[in-house]
């Protein structure tokens, strides 16, 4: 039976069970939050419901979300990882180019929640390992994982509040001639399912951002999220037609500018993975309240690419 509870917020009164676990639970997919209500391990005042359920607000939601996922696919593996902060609640990474951060199908091996279960066995009591937001696998950079069901609920809280703050740096073809905001939703393409796209009916998402440096033909951004859809900071930049420097999804191919040194040249070339990094995170500690902040310093051949640039 569910073994976790939470009492429903009164804001979330009038709605349907189904938006409201969406909300509670911005970490997990809605197909995946509807099996864990089919399978009966989410319970509205200890009763299976369905979907459709209007809440009134005050109920008793009780849960159970670790026996819904795969759990038993996840095996702890030795992974590298730079750990930059860790205590008794919280453990801030540096996830390293290449890296995905979640088990899925084609990837049940080789991922971070393997190497954080690796790292520490009782990270397998929460949901997704303590992971409460991602990076694409080749985006490098700063993640906080909760390491206890308290910490989860209060960074999940900060993260639905926008008080987690998350600044990049990322590498985009052509002049950006000042900085500026990008609101405009996103969600899956309907005829790339590996691809996001922004259309009507995606979910809400806002990207700001400023110039760093300006190069010849290229600019570095220093981006900040307000909110965190997949594939966000890409498909934004991508829409202002400043797509990211050797992103193989939404870019359009190497570019190459005129009259480039023999050494850009190979660089860009060489360069295989979209230039992006999570350089800043700054949170709440979930338990003491202290702010924490920390920064991660660029990847060796991202600092290499921006240096032929100069």
């Amino acid at each position: 039976m569910p073994k976790e509870s939470l009492i429903i917020p009164e804001e979330h009164s009038g709605k349907r069970l189904d938006i409201v676990l969406a909300q509670l639970f911005p970490q997990f997919s809605r197909s995946f939050l509807q099996t864990a209500l089919k399978q009966g391990n989410i319970l509205l005042n200890h009763l299976l419901v369905p979907a459709k359920q209007i809440v009134q607000g005050n109920e008793t939601l009780t849960f159970d979300l670790l026996t819904t996922e795969k759990k038993d696919l996840w095996l702890p593996e030795a992974i590298d990882f730079t750990i930059v902060y860790e205590d008794e609640e919280i453990l801030v990474i540096n996830k390293p180019i290449g890296l995905v951060v979640h088990p899925g199908a084609g990837n049940w091996t080789g991922t971070l929640v393997n190497g954080l279960l690796h790292h520490d066995a009782h990270l397998a009591e929460l949901p997704r390992s303590g992971i409460v937001h991602r990076l694409d696998k080749d985006t490098s950079g700063l993640m906080v994982v909760a390491k206890s069901w308290q910490a989860h609920h209060a960074l999940i809280k900060q993260l639905q509040k926008h008080l987690v703050r998350r600044e990049y740096l990322a590498l985009v073809y052509g002049i950006v001639t000042a900085g500026g905001t990008i609101n405009a939703p996103i969600g899956r393409d309907a005829r790339d399912r590996l691809k996001m796209c922004i259309h009507d009916q995606g979910k809400p998402a806002i990207t700001h951002y400023r110039i760093a440096k300006k190069f010849a033909a290229f600019t570095l951004l220093r981006i900040r999220l307000e909110t965190g859809r997949t594939h966000q900071i890409r498909v934004h930049l991508n829409s202002i037609h400043h797509p990211i420097v050797g992103d193989p999804t939404y870019g359009k191919g190497l570019r190459l500018p005129k009259q480039a040194s023999a050494e850009l040249v190979q660089a860009l070339k060489n360069f295989t993975h979209q230039a992006l990094h999570a350089e800043h995170l700054s949170f709440t500690h979930p338990i003491s309240q202290e702010e924490m902040s920390f920064y991660a310093p660029l990847p060796e051949d991202f600092e290499q690419l921006i240096q032929h640039l100069c």
